[in-house]
């Protein structure tokens, strides 16, 4: 496929979804905008930066690269939806109910809430959960990983969403594809020194975190 049918038909898909998920992305929204071609699989792919989600029932492929923030993969597999976030916790206390915690639940309220509104239905929905890895430097006593993949856990837990797989802790980035629409994933590990550009926009996204407000509460239905 040629560079040019890719890059238009990337644009076809995200003017699909935006038709289908009726948004318009602005400066502060969080929804990945990133699409590209993957030559891999031979499909459009969008590509999740820290703090960013997104929800497709498409034939793509969603991808990120995890250091010590995690992504939750959400889907229905009846319907054929599926939606991924990408996020972490700033240091602000631990448990469901700290104010650190109130910055992954609304990573995840927002996906949830996205795939209801594709036609997701909540009680079918299942997650897929990834990354939580050890390797910020300045961050090997208060582990941000570990943090991280407990408040995943938990919070699926707590929503009774039932995980089915999972890749969490140890000391590597990962490599994250999502197909939506089957929930099939594919996890590459990574050595560090092939994530450098990665994790480095991880870092300075938790840097961002210690000093911006907590988002506004979403309510889920």
């Amino acid at each position: 496929m040629s560079r040019q049918t890719s890059t238009s038909t990337a644009a076809a898909l995200s003017s699909r979804d935006a038709a289908h998920q009726g948004w318009h992305r602005d400066a502060g929204d969080p929804r990945a905008s990133h699409h590209y071609h993957e030559r891999r699989f031979d499909v459009t792919a969008v590509k999740l930066l820290p703090g960013e989600y997104y929800v497709s029932g498409d034939d793509i492929v969603l991808t990120t690269v995890l250091g010590s923030c995690v992504s939750a993969c959400l889907y229905d597999s009846g319907v054929g939806v599926g939606g991924m976030n990408h996020f972490m916790l700033p240091d602000a206390g631990e448990g469901v109910a700290s104010s650190s915690a109130r910055y992954g639940s609304y990573a995840m309220e927002l996906l949830i809430n996205e795939l209801l509104k594709r036609g997701a239905r909540r009680k079918s929905l299942e997650a897929k959960v990834f990354g939580g890895a050890n390797v910020l430097r300045g961050f090997t006593e208060n582990h941000v990983g570990m943090r991280n993949s407990k408040f995943v856990r938990e919070y699926l837990a707590a929503e009774r969403i039932r995980i089915v797989a999972e890749d969490l802790l140890d000391t590597h980035p990962r490599k994250i594809f999502f197909f939506p629409k089957t929930a099939r994933v594919l996890v590459n590990s990574m050595p560090l020194a092939g994530a450098t550009a990665a994790l480095a926009t991880e870092s300075a996204y938790g840097k961002r975190l210690q000093s911006a407000p907590v988002q506004g509460d979403v309510e889920l239905f």
